[in-house]
């Protein structure tokens, strides 16, 4: 940190963003200075227990050595290219999550948002140039959420959320269907719809998993069909739910997959991934990106994945996130515990996440909440139980001075 920065107070950092910011988020109070492993270090030295991980982001790790090593090295050699020249950070990344995962095409993209963007575009286009002006429809699920540019705010299936109030109206051609409910999707198929897209488990509905059931029978649904299922992986994606993508959990393969968040370990990179045949539809022009791809992002994204991997960080997710999960049901006052892996939400019986989460920062844990009696937790993969026991403490003591 040069001079100029380091003769910054606190209460300095938080004047000028206040004056200089456009805020729309409820800001925890502190100067997060640096950050390692499971924790963030405030201005004054103090450790947080960090189980909110840049909402799923930091997954091996706040401040990975290697991440932090590839970027580095990366961004003395070349910091953006735009897309005409090969670089290899692309190549190996693209080699390394297709193989991985088993799709055939990547296409980079440079946040979740602008991921889901790509894959509702894609989708379309194929529907258009395959069979005809009509066939763009596409069908998401209640309580979901795809992200805040239009297309994909539009297929977020919350239309009573602040997301959209006031930025209506939204885009024509999607419905909304019930999630796990397999006839509620079935029903809003028309002749003009292309494809189905929902999230393997819903992060901001409340951390609500897909049923087994529920997941086959819309992979049945679209081949009987001929539709495309989409699989919004932005949040569960990357070793998250015990499985290198969520959707392996269930033994089906989307059409298309969006990915984002852990994929890069802190730096800006998002990607869908498609079968040969789906991503034809995109062709010189059709789709472009100026940051997208870009190298020290994508050099980025690579060490972080061979962490992930090469830690066996998803085994270690389901492994502690069971733990986990059944030492949270013994909480006070819980309606439910949901989830897998470390993508973890706690249900309570009043309305009280506010005070619940605003306890829990006061005695230096952070988690975030969802509406307001559900708490959910997105530690960095390499949590231990002992970190886990050490935020079950924090949390019981929250909830009990919440319920006094």
């Amino acid at each position: 940190m040069d001079l100029e920065h380091s003769m910054l107070t606190a209460e300095d950092v938080k004047s000028l963003v206040k004056k200089y910011m456009i805020e729309t988020y409820e800001r925890y109070d502190f100067v997060c200075e640096r950050a390692k492993g499971m924790y963030l270090y405030d201005e004054k030295g103090q450790g947080y227990l960090d189980f909110y991980g840049g909402i799923a982001v930091n997954s091996a790790g706040n401040c990975n050595e290697k991440v932090v090593a590839a970027v580095k090295d990366q961004v003395e050699d070349v910091m953006h290219t735009f897309n005409y020249p090969y670089t290899i950070p692309q190549a190996l990344l693209a080699e390394k999550i297709c193989t991985t995962i088993g799709m055939d095409k990547i296409f980079y993209q440079n946040t979740g948002t602008e991921a889901n963007e790509a894959m509702i575009k894609m989708a379309r286009k194929y529907g258009v140039e395959k069979y005809g002006p009509n066939k763009y429809h596409i069908v998401t699920a209640k309580h979901s959420f795809h992200g805040r540019t239009y297309g994909s705010l539009t297929a977020t299936g919350q239309p009573d959320n602040a997301c959209q109030i006031g930025l209506k109206p939204m885009l024509p051609g999607f419905s909304y269907a019930d999630f796990n409910d397999l006839e509620s999707f079935k029903s809003l198929i028309t002749d003009n719809t292309i494809a189905i897209m929902v999230e393997p488990i819903q992060g901001e509905g409340g951390v609500i998993p897909a049923t087994d059931e529920f997941m086959h029978g819309i992979r049945k649904l679209c081949d009987d069909n001929k539709l495309l299922l989409l699989i919004d992986e932005v949040q569960t994606g990357w070793c998250r739910t015990g499985k290198v993508m969520a959707y392996m959990n269930y033994n089906i393969k989307p059409d298309i997959v969006s990915m984002a968040k852990a994929m890069g370990g802190g730096m800006p990179i998002g990607a869908i991934c498609a079968t040969s045949e789906v991503s034809k539809a995109f062709t010189m022009g059709s789709h472009g990106s100026t940051f997208a791809g870009n190298p020290v992002c994508c050099a980025a994204s690579l060490a972080e994945i061979n962490e992930l991997l090469d830690n066996n960080l998803a085994e270690n997710a389901e492994k502690v996130g069971n733990y986990f999960m059944n030492k949270l049901k013994t909480l006070p006052h819980v309606k439910e515990v949901r989830g897998k892996g470390l993508m973890i939400g706690v249900e309570f019986d009043s309305p009280l996440g506010l005070d619940i989460k605003h306890g829990c920062f006061d005695r230096k844990l952070l988690v975030t909440l969802i509406g307001n009696s559900v708490i959910r937790m997105l530690p960095p993969l390499i949590a231990t139980k002992e970190d886990c026991d050490k935020a079950y403490e924090i949390l019981k003591a929250s909830v009990d001075a919440a319920y006094k």
